[in-house]
């Protein structure tokens, strides 16, 4: 057996089981020193001058005291009347005595509370109160029988203050990495528990002990007992405090969690990234595996890659200058290599690169055609998987983005048929297929310039969040998760990308980003609305952009509607069906044509054509 490595691993053990007990102790042993601190600081040579002065006084009465009650002894021995004058007059001056007695006692417990006995000779004579007697009761109790348990109980009672003060004033060996930065040497050395302890109350935190920080790879991590009335949204609330009494820098994000179990919370500090060491550009290679999901990024405190719905309805936030574009382009990607993407781009730097791969739309007319096309693929849809008896779609997807969301809201705004269609298109259009996705610099619902409509936004269940302005554009980019403060991440060229999910947690995540020349790889795809609609795959030949909008453009809604009836549509939902415009529409375009005669409504209110019905 190798001696000197076994006694390592115990001294080692040992160690680290001492390190773990000594943040319990750490409370006691500052209550300790705290109280014979002040203690000793009340051991002036003034006060031990009133102390000897008090005693003199107290000794003094005490004399006068009892050569009084010995004269009133000797008058009442010398006469039995008891209203003799020699007893009335020692009656009266034992009283005058007594009360001159218990005056002086009353100033020596002043005196001695102004010169208190040190606390170790308090705790000396508190032991001793328990220690004689009960040494005593085991010897008497052994006399026929060895029963030695009072002066055991005694004994550990002695050792364990003696312990928890050796434990509480333990130096914790805080196991420090070498490629730890300056900052978070200097942050773990004052989350150290006996650095906490002692100055957590000045920052109004007494009642919470620290344990023993450690490295991750998303920064330092340290769990804090909650003593008393702590919660963890208390200490939440005092973050600022905790910034102090660890000197943090202003721009260092500190996170307070509730941990795994009841009373304690989790305290992290971001001084480094878990992604730093993986490079954010996107490649085809991240397409994950699974066609229900896609990946968003990378957690920046686990390194973990996160997932999200690929089929799911998708709001992104991010003021200018926060990396929204190069983050969605990623998302964008894959849905164009998994099925069919169409872009509609209200400020149109975005299409430029995109023409060449997608359907993009840009112009007032692109705009409105590429709604009006996806709001009719998704009736046709409806109708297709009526007659096969399916619930979901399940061809290809159709995703349709909208960006910037602020620019498309104020050009359609007073259309209200085109609006119609859109909010038809985040509220129905999933189950068939065609998702639709939004992103906007400005994500509010209110105001004469919302960036996303109150009646889509609901509807964008999964929703991202680079930096925005302020907290109520973080409520409506996050949602019920707007604690998370996205308006909060700092200003800087190195938090470009960096956001929050809504539902992951308020941990920080950093998204892959897609340049110019990685959309510009990307194969060309550009749907029409005459691609195959079934369940199967297959693709149509592919048409241009300018082409499909000029020839989708001939026909007016009026037009749409006669050539419907004319097909055998006998009633408005039909008609709605076949057009696949709404019924505010389809009405208004019914009455129009019934009043000129191009349309005629039967008694039972069937929809027959002009010269049909002559």
């Amino acid at each position: 057996m190798d001696w000197k490595q076994a006694w390592s691993t115990t001294a080692n053990t040992t160690n680290s089981a001492l390190d773990s007990l000594a943040p319990v102790c750490v409370p006691f042993a500052a209550r300790w020193d705290l109280e014979a601190d002040r203690r000793n600081k009340l051991r002036t040579p003034e006060h031990l001058k009133a102390l000897m002065a008090a005693q003199r006084e107290h000794n003094a009465a005490r004399s006068t005291h009892a050569t009084a009650k010995s004269q009133q002894l000797s008058a009442r021995a010398a006469s039995n009347n008891p209203f003799a004058a020699g007893r009335r007059a020692a009656r009266v001056a034992s009283k005058a005595a007594s009360r001159h007695e218990r005056d002086t006692r009353a100033k020596l417990k002043a005196a001695q509370v102004n010169y208190p006995s040190t606390l170790k000779a308090r705790a000396m004579q508190a032991h001793s109160l328990h220690a004689v007697p009960t040494v005593v009761t085991s010897v008497v109790m052994s006399a026929s029988n060895l029963t030695l348990w009072p002066a055991a109980t005694s004994a550990v009672l002695v050792g364990a203050n003696v312990a928890g003060l050796a434990l509480g004033r333990r130096k914790l060996r805080v196991p420090v990495d070498e490629s730890v930065s300056l900052e978070e040497r200097q942050l773990m050395e004052r989350l150290d528990p006996s650095y906490w302890v002692e100055h957590a109350p000045d920052r109004g935190l007494s009642g919470t002990v620290t344990t023993l920080p450690v490295i991750e790879p998303g920064g330092i991590r340290c769990e804090i007992r909650l003593d008393g009335t702590w919660t963890v949204k208390t200490l939440a609330d005092k973050v600022d405090s905790v910034r102090a009494l660890l000197g943090a820098r202003t721009a260092l994000r500190i996170r307070i969690t509730s941990a795994s179990r009841g009373g304690w919370a989790v305290l992290t500090l971001a001084t480094r990234s878990a992604a730093a060491g993986v490079s954010s550009l996107w490649t085809p290679d991240r397409v994950p595996s699974n066609p229900l999901t896609m990946s968003l990024g990378l957690d920046t405190e686990t390194g973990d890659e996160v997932l999200i719905p690929f089929d799911e309805r998708l709001l992104v936030s991010g003021a200018s200058g926060t990396g929204k574009s190069w983050s969605f382009r990623p998302l964008m990607a894959t849905a164009h290599l998994r099925g069919d993407l169409v872009l509609i781009d209200g400020k149109g730097e975005e299409a430029n690169i995109w023409e060449s791969a997608c359907r993009v739309a840009v112009e007032r007319d692109e705009i409105t055609n590429a709604v009006d096309e996806a709001h009719a693929e998704m009736t046709r849809r409806k109708v297709d998987m009526k007659k096969r008896a399916i619930s979901v779609w399940d061809g290809r997807q159709l995703t349709v983005v909208v960006d910037e969301g602020q620019v498309i809201l104020a050009l359609i705004t007073k259309d209200k048929d085109r609006l119609q269609r859109l909010i038809e298109l985040s509220s129905l259009g999933r189950s068939r297929g065609v998702v639709l996705w939004w992103a906007t610099q400005y994500p509010l619902t209110d105001g004469g310039a919302p960036g996303v409509h109150k009646l889509i936004a609901p509807n964008l269940l999964t929703r991202f969040s680079l930096r925005v302005a302020g907290t109520t554009q973080a409520q409506v980019a996050l949602d019920d998760c707007a604690h998370y403060a996205p308006h909060q991440i700092p200003d800087g060229r190195e938090y470009r990308g960096h956001g929050y999910l809504k539902g992951y947690g308020p941990r920080m995540l950093r998204t892959w980003t897609l340049d110019d020349a990685g959309v510009r790889a990307l194969p060309k795809s550009i749907w029409t609305p005459t691609q195959t609609s079934g369940g199967s795959s297959a693709r149509t030949p592919l048409h241009l952009v300018k082409e499909t909008a000029a020839s989708s453009g001939a026909a007016t809604n009026r037009d749409k509607v006669l050539a419907a009836v004319q097909s055998g549509a006998r009633t408005a939902k039909d008609v709605a069906d076949a057009t696949g415009l709404n019924k505010g529409t389809v009405s208004r375009e019914i009455k129009a044509l019934t009043d000129s005669r191009a349309l005629h409504r039967t008694a039972d209110g069937r929809l027959l054509p002009g010269q049909q019905a002559a």
